[in-house]
């Protein structure tokens, strides 16, 4: 890979800085940069020529501004192993893989012909089974196979498509041929990530993407959609949702981004029920029809009464509706077992049989062990080949991950002889191909890795399919690729960009202006100015519930913080009383442990508020509060901006990360006050991006509303701590309370420096312009309230006239007024419960669509809820 070519004086000059820092390839690999020769392959030379890079440094910073591009989006990938998640940026190369017209035609054509072959495959195995019956495919493969579902045989999907998207792992041979290597029929992923690397590895080299005419992507999406929509059977009218198995799958943040580009609301299987055979989607307004569901979810979870019981991921009645023409399901459920490669060797014939056609797009040569004398023929050396498992893991197939033979001891291949021997049809051998390597930038160096090429064929709805012109590169960790046959992302591996280069440019034609991508969202019919009006955005129950709890919690972390810092800045000078309500407001709260010690034991106490403050496993922690609030802004990852997601999730990290430490070490003030006043700073910021950067739907005023919940509540009880301890005529006490309220400012701008209990009063309770007052925070949350449920405005009205009126309360004038005092202590105490009673009713109306167990008149409880566990 380091030979020096002889290239045209301009490409000499642009490559002469690089020859250098190019490290030698493996050998028995087909060399990408060199095309398998001695020489730079011309694509790479006019990639470089028109890159604008000519030194080491310029791929460095190019390579920090695409780690940096993935952090600012939270491109992320989930990890699994040893019964633990961990949540890593999404590994991104710098350099993409270059493939030639005539690579791509040859890769585009193979696969689209297998598209076509695997959806006839499946229409006649659920149909007449012609393959089975002849002998073409056996048996035992198939109708053994646990992915083969049974209660689908005879349903023909809308407009005969089962496959709406097929992806094909490809890596090329030491000859330069290009292999099938796997291919994903049941719920493929990668199409998000496609995109992801193209916006950020785009911009990195526009030159060179103008260049080489890279073909791009939004073409392909656009078409596959509108294919979607032929199918569907409200035609363009139709509602199309992505049916995402949750934050903790593992390609989350894809199932998002892909999402948002192609429009589609985002849903779990909680979000969908299926009502006379027909689904709909649960939303704050009622249900919704859903007319095309877009699957990341596996077959056996997708239908909980005809599939696996336990499934809490799927939809009751799914296949129903289904099977009633009422929906269609993309992929069709049932093609999981097209993945198994015990079944490689028969595709020739079959497409010979349903095609009449010889396939152009080989796979990897295999041999399925439980076929008469394959496993005595091989047993005898197993050199050469990846025992692969024929079948996924169900109650009566085990799997295992592909071994390598050649990497085992005599002694582990001895084991697996016997373990296929013991069962030869659970085994297939499969012939090991060596994938290309593709040059990667790392550590200053251009090196050599392996490469397998995902790509993706889409249907139009018609009958027909179209090869994206692009992929999803896996390239291995390591230069010799380790001993994983194909390269996983979860041990490691990492991910890069794919370029479909176009013909060469007319002598008479303007200059390409290729984009990265295209993220526009497809087009359909033009929306009328009526309709446009008519058109609310959509907000699914689970994604109510989750903005109504992300306001709670960003508004409950922030009266911890501010508690916490009034606290420990107080530690040294506070006078007993305010002690003492403090104290009682923390305890109330959970900032400090049961078995603390009183105050003034001041060590003691800032020692048990710093560990309680950063246990991410107690339920009233602010670290805990943190992880709930990250929780929920996870689950609305299609709805909140990158920006805001980034600060939720440093937020929560500043905590877990400084705070958390601080508790196992011996208490230092100073430090815990630094911490809790950058979290603050957060918070802060956090606010504004839900103030003041989010769309006002009705999602947005749901987040309002819980955050207008929470902090009358937490007010409420603050205010009636403070006058239980006689705060408001003690100067300490009433700046404490105002500190609390977030209104110091405001009271010495308005009153200047006046100490009367009154104006005191008057400004924590009454003032309608402070958005911190009890009056403000009432009048608002009604009028939120009304807003939000307008399609319900009983309900609405009856809980808006059950709630606290402030503005009316009358104020006493001093702590000498015993009943005065009473009276708005007990006013005080009926708006917190009101709070947990109105937080329970907007959970059955809103969320469970059930009808209302009890009416605004029940008595109700009061709690301390901003330390406590709702959710």
């Amino acid at each position: 890979m380091s030979a020096r070519s002889s290239l045209s004086p301009l490409a000499e000059d642009a490559l002469a800085w690089l020859h250098p820092w190019v490290l030698p390839g493996q050998p028995l690999h087909y060399s990408e940069w060199c095309q398998g020769g001695a020489t730079t392959a011309p694509l790479w030379q006019q990639f470089f020529a028109a890159s604008g890079v000519a030194q080491p440094e310029g791929l460095n910073a190019r390579a920090a501004q695409v780690r940096h591009r993935v952090r600012e989006d939270g491109a992320s990938y989930n990890v699994f192993g040893d019964g633990h998640e961990a949540t890593r940026p999404w590994p991104l190369e710098l350099l993409p893989m270059l493939l030639s017209p005539t690579d791509w035609a040859q890769i585009s054509s193979g696969a689209v012909q297998r598209a076509r072959l695997m959806n006839a495959a499946m229409a006649d195995v659920y149909g007449p089974r012609l393959l089975l019956n002849e002998g073409l495919l056996p048996p035992q493969l198939v109708l053994a196979h646990p992915q083969y579902l049974r209660a689908l045989h005879g349903v023909r999907p809308l407009g005969d498509v089962h496959l709406h998207v097929l992806a094909l792992d490809l890596a090329r041979g030491p000859e330069g041929q290009w292999w099938v290597l796997a291919q994903r029929t049941q719920a493929p992923s990668g199409l998000g990530y496609l995109l992801e690397n193209r916006a950020i590895v785009g911009p990195q080299f526009p030159g060179s993407l103008q260049a080489l005419r890279v073909q791009r992507l939004d073409g392909a999406y656009r078409a596959f959609m509108q294919g979607l929509l032929r199918l569907s059977p409200a035609g363009e009218r139709s509602r199309v949702v992505l049916l995402t198995p949750g934050r903790h799958n593992e390609t989350y943040f894809e199932q998002v981004f892909l999402a948002r580009h192609l429009g589609l609301t985002l849903v779990e299987g909680s979000d969908l029920t299926v009502r006379a055979n027909r689904v709909f989607l649960k939303t704050l307004h009622g249900l919704e029809p859903v007319h095309v569901v877009l699957r990341r979810v596996d077959d056996e979870f997708l239908d909980p009464l005809e599939l696996r019981a336990d499934s809490t991921l799927g939809v009751p009645g799914l296949l129903q509706a289904m099977r009633s023409g009422q929906v269609v399901v993309a992929n069709a459920p049932g093609a999981g077992w097209l993945e198994s490669p015990g079944l490689a060797a028969f595709w020739p014939g079959v497409a010979e049989r349903l095609l009449g056609e010889t396939l152009s797009l080989p796979a990897s040569e295999a041999w399925w062990c439980g076929e008469g004398s394959v496993w005595q023929t091989f047993k005898g050396d197993l050199s050469g080949f990846v025992v692969a498992p024929t079948f996924t893991a169900s109650s009566t197939t085990h799997s295992f991950a592909p071994r390598v033979a050649d990497a085992l001891s005599p002694a582990a291949r001895a084991e697996w002889v016997q373990a296929i021997s013991a069962d030869p049809a659970a085994h297939t051998l499969q012939a090991r191909v060596r994938p290309s390597e593709t040059p990667v930038w790392r550590g200053g160096h251009l090196a050599a890795h392996p490469a397998v090429l995902r790509v993706f064929v889409l249907s139009d709805g018609q009958g027909g399919w179209q090869a994206v012109p692009g992929g999803l590169v896996r390239i291995a960790a390591q230069g010799d690729g380790g001993d994983d046959p194909w390269l996983s992302m979860q041990r490691g591996s990492a991910s890069a960009d794919a370029w479909v280069v176009g013909e060469p440019a007319m002598a008479h034609a303007g200059p390409a202006t290729p984009e990265p991508a295209d993220l526009r969202p497809p087009l359909r019919e033009p929306l009328s100015p009526a309709a446009l009006a008519e058109a609310p955005r959509i907000v699914t129950s689970r994604a109510a519930e989750n903005l109504f709890w992300l306001g709670r919690y960003t508004e409950r972390a922030d009266a911890q913080v501010a508690l916490a810092r009034l606290m420990v800045a107080s530690h040294t000078d506070a006078p007993a009383p305010l002690w003492a309500a403090l104290e009682h407001m923390a305890r109330m709260a959970g900032l400090v442990d049961e078995e603390a010690p009183p105050w003034p034991s001041v060590p003691a106490l800032v020692g048990s508020l710093s560990q309680q403050l950063g246990d991410p496993h107690g339920s009233v922690s602010l670290a805990y509060n943190l992880q709930c609030l990250k929780a929920c802004a996870s689950g609305l990852r299609d709805r909140l901006a990158s920006e805001h997601w980034a600060l939720i999730h440093e937020a929560e990290a500043n905590v877990r990360q400084r705070l958390g430490p601080l508790a196992q070490q011996a208490a230092n003030p100073p430090d815990t006050l630094a911490v809790l006043t950058f979290s603050a700073m957060q918070l802060a910021a956090i606010t504004g991006a839900q103030t003041d950067r989010m769309m006002r739907d009705d999602g947005w005023r749901l987040l309002s509303v819980g955050r207008h919940i929470e902090r009358m509540d937490y007010l409420a009880q603050v205010l009636d701590i403070g006058l239980a301890h006689g705060l408001p005529e003690l100067d300490e006490g009433a700046a404490a309370l105002l500190q609390l309220f977030d209104a110091t400012i405001t009271f010495r701008a308005q009153f200047q420096g006046r100490r009367e209990m009154l104006p005191l009063l008057h400004l924590l309770v009454h003032d309608a312009d402070s958005p911190r007052s009890l009056a403000w925070v009432a009048s608002t949350l009604k009028n939120r309230l009304r807003r939000l449920a307008q399609h319900d405005p009983d309900w609405a009205e009856a809980w808006a006239q059950r709630l606290p009126n402030p503005s009316t309360w009358v104020l006493p004038q001093s702590m000498g007024d015993q009943a005065g005092v009473a009276a708005l202590r007990e006013a005080l105490c009926v708006a917190s419960a009101q709070m947990a009673g109105l937080s329970d009713a907007i959970a059955q109306r809103l969320f469970a669509h059930v009808s209302m167990s009890f009416s605004p008149e029940v008595p109700l409880r009061r709690s301390f809820s901003f330390g406590g566990t709702e959710q």
